[in-house]
């Protein structure tokens, strides 16, 4: 388990299980030589430039791009990645400085310095794409270069979380010379200073991963190459596991793949690796629909929505109901949303509509990205809509998109209600409340809450000591209820599947959940 200063778990590593078929005695092939590995996934990319990203496709940056800290495998706390070390220099957490590592290059050859770093953090804020990663820096006042090595961040008010943020593939650094100060990269290249180097990347098929050999960093990597194929259906990639024509899957197993491998592995010759993570799936309410603005319609959905069906019934139990956006492990986790409206009723959520004096249907359109987090969202979706017609108060209307579009569509504010999944940036109640409020959110759909922007996380980011933090983040989760802007459905597990040949894949989740693909190798018999 992990204790960041006594308040959080460790996630991303502990709990997990490894269910490893065959009785051979293997060790790891440390040489890294052989075929490339390859990983399927449903998570494919939305953009290629990190000032525009603040989602999955954070998963291909880890690997190709570095930033100025990263986490060591099995840990918690960010280290030095690029940087050769990083302090707050003052007691207040309000300056922050990092030295960079020696001899730093692009891996076409051009050299990393504390003005590439500079650049690439002001492109993001320049840029400021719409739900982009702009969010992440509201505390960032200032940069300050100290020859070409010492970069130092003036914030503009206290915050122990800036670490974590510089931590996050969004800070990935750049090369100055491939990327627009003020606009985005769009020749669908990616030049990085990672354990890889972006060797070929079709949309929608694959991205070829080859070794970095000039980087310097954190990362250890086990092999020489790695192919990311991606896939639209949950069916397709797991088949295409039990058929060797991919090696892992990380993100996409359905449910019943995941039971099915579980109780087959051995004749599959596969392995499972379960890790509790901090995965959560809520749903969005637009305050420019009108059904969607109207608090009562927002608490009536509250009180017919049924997660333990949703959790048992589409899920199998490899998710596990939430009642809060803070989800369980981490400091300021609470069961408000089970405390407030109890068990699934439909007459206390036509009281609630009637007190409001609407006595007809509610017309609603739930939205869901039909490629994203597996092909289990349909029918999870298809539930929600049986729950809410069944109590003869809604009539919801269920419409999809492949997550490039969808991703589109809810910053637009097109959707009146939509699903999302949240994957943190990093492992800190933070993260689970700052991205979704304030003007410019990960979300795109304004959400003005200055109690929690003005007060609640300004005084929680003063604490270093991320333990003793819970009050303000009870707070700022009691308003999420009140305001009902916000409903989680589930916490899931992080689940991942490998031909038994490989290794590593018990330490390739990060503590944000996302595979480093560097853990990865091949086993070989002794």
């Amino acid at each position: 388990m992990f204790n960041r200063n006594r308040g959080l778990r460790q996630l991303a590593t502990a709990a997990s299980i490894s269910m490893v078929a065959g009785c051979g005695v293997f060790s790891s092939d440390s040489s890294g030589e052989g075929k490339p590995i390859a990983v399927g996934t449903t998570s494919e990319p939305s953009t290629l430039d990190p000032a525009a990203s603040w989602d999955n496709s954070w998963e291909l940056f880890r690997n190709v791009h570095q930033t100025l800290l990263n986490f060591e495998t099995g840990g918690s706390e960010p280290k030095p990645d690029a940087a050769k070390s990083c302090e707050f220099t003052d007691s207040s957490s309000t300056v922050y400085s990092c030295e960079l590592r020696e001899g730093l290059q692009f891996s076409d050859g051009h050299a990393l310095d504390t003005k590439a770093v500079k650049y690439s953090i002001d492109r993001i804020k320049a840029i400021n794409v719409n739900g982009g990663p702009a969010g992440l820096l509201t505390s960032l006042d200032r940069i300050e270069l100290k020859g070409e090595r010492e970069i130092v961040f003036h914030l503009n008010q206290p915050d122990a979380t800036f670490p974590f943020v510089l931590s996050t593939p969004a800070m990935s650094i750049v090369d100055p010379d491939e990327y627009p100060a003020k606009s985005l990269r769009e020749d669908g290249e990616i030049g990085g200073s990672g354990p890889y180097t972006l060797e070929s990347y079709k949309e929608g098929d694959r991205a070829e991963l080859v070794k970095n050999e000039s980087y310097k960093g954190i990362a250890d990597p086990k092999n020489d190459a790695v192919t990311i194929r991606y896939f639209q259906q949950s069916a397709d990639v797991a088949d295409a596991l039990r058929d060797k024509k991919i090696d892992v899957i990380y993100r996409g197993l359905s449910a019943e793949d995941i039971v099915d491998i579980q109780d087959n592995e051995k004749e599959h010759g596969l392995q499972l690796v379960e890790n509790a993570t901090t995965e959560i799936s809520y749903l969005v309410f637009n305050p420019k629909d009108p059904w969607s603005n109207k608090l009562s319609v927002r608490q009536a959905i509250a009180q017919i929505v049924d997660r333990p069906a949703l959790a048992h019934n589409i899920y199998k139990d490899t998710v596990e109901p939430l009642y809060s956006m803070i989800p369980q492990g981490l400091v300021g986790h609470t069961t408000g949303f089970f405390d407030s409206f109890g068990n699934p009723s439909s007459s206390k959520a036509r009281q609630i509509l009637l007190e409001d004096g609407i006595t007809e249907r509610v017309p609603l359109t739930l939205w869901y990205t039909s490629d994203r987090y597996g092909s289990q969202t349909k029918p999870a979706f298809e539930e929600l809509k049986r729950q809410l017609d069944a109590s003869g108060l809604f009539t919801v209307t269920l419409q999809s998109r492949p997550w490039k579009t969808y991703v589109d569509g809810y910053q637009k504010g097109e959707y009146p209600v939509f699903g999302r999944g949240w994957f943190p940036d990093f492992p800190d109640a933070d993260n689970f409340i700052a991205p979704f409020v304030g003007e410019q959110n990960a979300l795109g759909t304004p959400y003005t809450s200055p109690e929690i922007t003005g007060e609640l996380l300004p005084a929680s980011r003063k604490e270093s000591d991320r333990g003793a933090v819970s009050e303000e983040f009870e707070e700022a989760q009691q308003i999420l209820l009140d305001d009902a802007r916000l409903l989680p459905l589930w916490q899931g597990k992080q689940h991942v599947a490998a031909n038994e040949e490989v290794g590593g894949t018990e330490v390739a989740i990060d503590p944000a959940t996302m595979m480093v693909m560097w853990e990865l190798y091949w086993k070989t018999s002794w």
